[in-house]
């Protein structure tokens, strides 16, 4: 099957050899240089992914980002092409909803694996039965997650890692486990994960009385309903 990708990059030399080298790997190829115009094709075509770079002419690629999860409402996978590697950029990354990232310069064919593996995640087959842990609830046929009856808006990435949390509730589940149903052997360095579970927690426990996600220190992460006296809702 023929995947089809927006590329939004300015720089023309790497788009170029980008854009070459995803249609050598079979994919079908859309191509913006300036934020503006790859918005406009983002919200007015389907594609199987985004990959946008961060420095655009126009509007940068967090703004794209974020207007289309926001404004569009899509979860069509995103992976950032940036030559920022802080800390603080990764997380300005996924809170606008990006799934996943590569620093420039990077080798093409990590590329492509990153590619089909959000495209793999996001096309994956979901169990029906809708999840819920206390007042806590996810359904699953229509990525929908509330709680205490409030819509949350969550990343794909961070609906991956809610959901596979959910399913194993109250089970631990190690970060190397879900490192592992995220990227298989490509797993980008530790920021990454960090950074969603940051997220994460930030969508489904913050705005609340009480917490659901509990991380325990050097062995995973569980979703666990308040024990008794917890609950202060």
């Amino acid at each position: 099957m023929a995947y089809s990708v927006l590329l939004v990059e300015d720089h023309a030399e790497l788009a170029a050899t980008t854009g070459e080298f995803l249609e050598l790997c079979g994919y079908i190829v859309d191509y913006a240089s300036d934020g503006p115009t790859g918005l406009s094709l983002a919200l007015n075509n389907s594609y199987d992914a985004l990959i946008l770079d961060i420095m655009l002419p126009g509007l940068n690629g967090y703004e794209i980002c974020r207007k289309v999860r926001q404004e569009a409402e899509s979860d069509i996978p995103v992976l950032m092409l940036t030559a920022r590697d802080q800390l603080s950029d990764k997380l300005e990354g996924f809170d606008t909803g990006a799934d996943d990232y590569l620093i420039k310069p990077f080798d093409f064919e990590e590329l492509d694996a990153r590619l089909k593996s959000i495209i793999k995640r996001h096309k994956g087959d979901f169990s029906s039965k809708t999840l819920k842990i206390h007042d806590l609830e996810l359904d699953p046929k229509t990525m929908k997650v509330t709680r205490a009856n409030q819509e949350l808006k969550l990343s794909p990435t961070g609906l991956q890692i809610l959901k596979m949390l959910m399913r194993r509730s109250p089970e631990l589940v190690s970060r190397e486990e879900i490192e592992r149903e995220l990227w298989g052997d490509l797993v980008p360095d530790s920021d990454v994960l960090r950074s969603h579970l940051y997220n994460l927690r930030k969508v489904i426990d913050k705005p609340f009385d009480f917490a659901l996600l509990e991380t325990v220190p050097s062995l995973g992460l569980k979703i666990v309903p308040p024990k008794n006296g917890d609950d202060q809702a």
